[in-house]
């Protein structure tokens, strides 16, 4: 892999935590004198949170990187080539069974690849190193705390103001906006939150507005102003996208219930049609908060699935509920379903052809 410029290569030490395996998990990278982030995962894997240090500093950190991990489940992957075997074997490991962590590994890869400026070393762990230390003691503290945090200069008086209670949240990982008031755990959206999504215009109907879509925005409407009742800080949050999740917008906006937009990157709308990315803009000019979680457009379908899952699983992260727009017949939809209802307390669906919920 060769570097794709002159500038000077950043040491970037990242490390991962787990309290029980699984259990709680926190993953950090640390730039000295430079940027830093952790995150917490509910219920994880150390090896988990090793990779997701690792492909995290990547996907945020531009320039040449020197990625700096005690783990050599991450650094023997490019260094001895690991994922060559498994492209070659269709992602099953030397013992014909399938590769642990494919869905951290996938992307990962192909974002290292796709660089070409991203190098590997490896270090002694709990050896004295400091900014390994320093990692790793960002990675623990996420994991017992609970929190996602990030700052732009890292230096020794951030383990001490992480370390006393009375020094309060500090900035959200870097692609995320953060609200103006305190957040609790790993969660950026204030109050009881619901995602909306589902269906594209094509099972709604059409592209414009048409007796299914006028059926499932009334249901939605319906949904979110009982949900209100029970919740009176309930948030939608919708991706904006074509179809059910630009419904949800309109639905909270008729339920009057306020809305965050999550974007996966910066210009989804780009080749929508002209009406589309105008009524995108002004529902976007609307909402109460933005989140953009990419710095990178997506150059071809398999980078654009990958943004779409990492704002998905934003959305399990950070919701309680979800609402979601689908047939039976979707399977697609369908394992996102699954998804949800795995890391959310309830997930409502509409059938889009009936208007039915359950």
């Amino acid at each position: 892999m060769s570097q794709k410029s002159n500038a000077a290569v950043r040491d970037v030490f990242t490390d991962g935590s787990c309290l029980g395996n699984p259990g709680p998990g926190g993953w950090a990278y640390v730039v000295d004198g430079g940027p830093w982030a952790c995150g917490f995962e509910p219920k994880t894997t150390n090896q988990r949170m090793e990779v997701m240090a690792a492909a995290q500093a990547v996907e945020d950190l531009d320039g040449p990187l020197r990625i700096v991990s005690d783990s050599t489940y991450v650094v023997k992957c490019f260094n001895d080539e690991w994922w060559k075997g498994w492209h070659r074997r269709n992602w099953l490991n030397t013992a014909k069974k399938p590769v642990a962590n494919r869905d951290l590994w996938e992307p990962f890869i192909e974002d290292v690849l796709a660089r070409g400026d991203v190098t590997f070393e490896w270090v002694k762990g709990h050896a004295g190193q400091r900014m390994n230390s320093a990692a790793d003691a960002l990675a623990v503290h996420a994991a017992g705390a609970g929190v996602g945090q990030s700052g732009n200069r890292f230096d020794d008086d951030v383990l001490e103001r992480l370390a006393d209670p009375r020094s309060g949240p500090h900035h959200p990982p870097k692609g995320a906006v953060s609200t103006d008031e305190p957040t609790s755990g790993n969660r950026e959206i204030a109050g009881y939150a619901v995602a909306v999504l589902g269906h594209r215009p094509p099972e709604l109907g059409g592209y414009s507005e048409n007796p299914v879509s006028r059926k499932v925005l009334r249901q939605l409407s319906d949904v979110l102003a009982a949900k209100r009742e029970m919740h009176p800080d309930i948030v939608v949050a919708t991706g904006l996208g074509l179809g059910a999740e630009t419904l949800g917008a309109e639905a909270a906006l008729a339920a009057g219930v306020p809305y965050v937009v999550v974007l996966a990157f910066e210009g989804v709308e780009r080749r929508w049609p002209g009406p589309s990315r105008r009524r995108f803009a002004e529902l976007r000019q609307q909402a109460a908060k933005q989140f953009v979680l990419g710095n990178r457009t997506p150059v071809d379908g398999e980078a654009f699935g990958k943004a779409m899952r990492r704002r998905d699983t934003w959305f399990m992260h950070n919701c309680d509920e979800a609402v979601l727009v689908r047939r039976d017949d979707d399977r697609t939809l369908a394992d996102l379903q699954r998804r949800f209802e795995e890391a959310l307390d309830d997930v409502w669906v509409i059938e889009p052809e009936s208007g039915r919920t359950g």
